[in-house]
This record gives C-alpha cells, structure tokens and sequence, in this order.
C-alpha cells in the first residue's frame, strides 16, 4: 500500500469500503435464509419501526434546530463571544482561541450548525489560521449534548435526565479545554 499514490489508494480504500458494506449486507441476507427467517419481511417490518422513531424524534429535532437559529440570530452568539474576549484580555491571556469558540458554543446544540460555524471560522481567518485549527480540533473533541439528550432521551421516553445533563457538559467542557491546550501545545507559536 505504501507503493501506491494518493489516488490509487483513495480508489482502492473505497472499492474496499464498498466490498466490506456488500458483505456485510449478503452475510445478514444469507444468515437469514439459513435460519429460515422471511428476510424481505423482516426488512420491511425494521423499515416501519425505524420510520415510526424517527416520526417520534422530529418534534425534538425542530426545537433544537430552532434554538440554534435563535442563539445565532438573536445576536447572542456576538455578545457571548465579546464578553468571553474580554475576560481574556483582563487575564493577560493569548485569545486568539476566541475566535474558535462560536464552533464550541454551538456544538452541543447541533453538530451542523457547529460545521457551519467552523466553515465560517475558516473563511474569515483562513484555514490554516490558529482559529481554525482550533475549531476543527474542538468539532472533534466534542459532542452534540443537548441534541443526544433531546433526540434521544425524547425517543425512548425518558422525562428527567437527572445528571446526565451536568455530566455530559463537563465532559464537553474538558473536551473544549483539552482541545485548546493541544492546539496551543502543537500550533501554539503561529
């Protein structure tokens, strides 16, 4: 493989990748027949549950996708942003990291915002600039708390998180804080 080019390889990882979901799918169809079991049936019972979840999810989808909307619209966003800039600079603190929290402030709402965010970050600072680099780095550091506890809490009925809520923003937390300390220790005398 080390032989090959860029292109080669990207064409072979792919043929592979198709391969494998092939036989992935041939193997449950063969299993099935095997065993006896009515495949075409089975799919097709799977197929309505999986669209009755998704029926239950798409109230909760909306909200989350109106509360991002809200958040960046109303302004929010901008006046978080400053006052963040501002207890920075009162610190005596490098913020050139500032400039890649609006992906950090949005991501545990929704992961396609966030992507919007970091794809905006990128073209107003360029891409290899130290905020980029630290919005890509935090887009996968972290993850989408509030849609996971919304989406899926809602799905399987579930009223009261309890600390599921408390617990999953610290760990978004760490995962921000940890991306900015990498991002300093790797990027940092850009």
């Amino acid at each position: 493989l080390a032989t090959l080019s860029g292109a080669a390889l990207a064409s072979l990882s792919s043929l592979l990748g198709n391969l494998t979901l092939f036989g992935l799918i041939m193997l449950f169809v063969c299993l099935g027949a095997w065993r006896k079991v009515a495949v075409y049936d089975s799919f097709i019972e799977g197929a309505k549950e999986g669209f009755d979840v998704a029926k239950g999810l798409l109230p909760y989808l909306v909200a989350m996708l109106c509360a991002v909307g809200v958040f960046r619209a109303s302004g929010a966003l901008d006046y978080a942003l400053s006052g963040i800039r501002w207890l920075v600079d009162l610190g005596g603190w490098d913020a050139r990291f500032v400039d890649a929290l609006p992906t950090a402030l949005v991501k545990p709402f929704s992961g396609s915002a966030a992507r919007a965010m970091l794809i905006e970050t990128m073209q107003s600072q360029g891409v290899d600039s130290f905020a980029a680099l630290a919005a890509a780095t935090i887009q996968g550091s972290t993850e989408t708390t509030f849609y996971v506890l919304a989406v899926y809490f809602g799905a399987v009925g579930i009223q009261r998180a309890r600390h599921a809520v408390g617990c999953a923003l610290i760990a978004e937390f760490a995962g921000v804080v940890a991306a900015i300390a990498v991002c300093y220790q790797f990027f940092g005398g850009m």
